[in-house]
């Protein structure tokens, strides 16, 4: 007994995680895996409005890289609709659902 009493024996033998703490330092981590947006510079917008005016105007489809904070995510499509107002486009995808995509969630666009 004396020898879990000496040194750091005391501390090794009581150590515990409550749930809330493994909850709490799992979600720490996820929150640590965060990614920021890039910026885009004048021609990559440029061409992301582009290539989205070609899909809408000669139904086209276009293969979209949308911006998530932990992976992103390719959609492919024809643009039916373009919301100026509220910087929205309305993909149809392959699979003939509607998906709307923020513009400035865009990373890339590509045919």
């Amino acid at each position: 007994m004396a020898s879990k009493l000496s040194g750091n024996g005391m501390y090794e033998g009581s150590r515990m995680i409550l749930p809330e703490h493994r909850e709490a330092y799992t979600a720490l981590l996820e929150e640590q895996k965060k990614r920021g947006k890039p910026d885009l510079d004048e021609q990559a917008q440029l061409e992301i409005e582009w290539a989205l005016v070609e899909s809408y105007n000669r139904r086209k489809t276009v293969e979209l890289v949308v911006f998530s904070p932990f992976e992103d995510e390719r959609i492919k499509g024809i643009v039916v609709y373009i919301n100026s107002g509220t910087k929205e486009i309305e993909l149809l995808t392959s699979d003939g659902n509607p998906k709307r995509v923020n513009l400035a969630e865009i990373t890339s666009a590509s045919f």
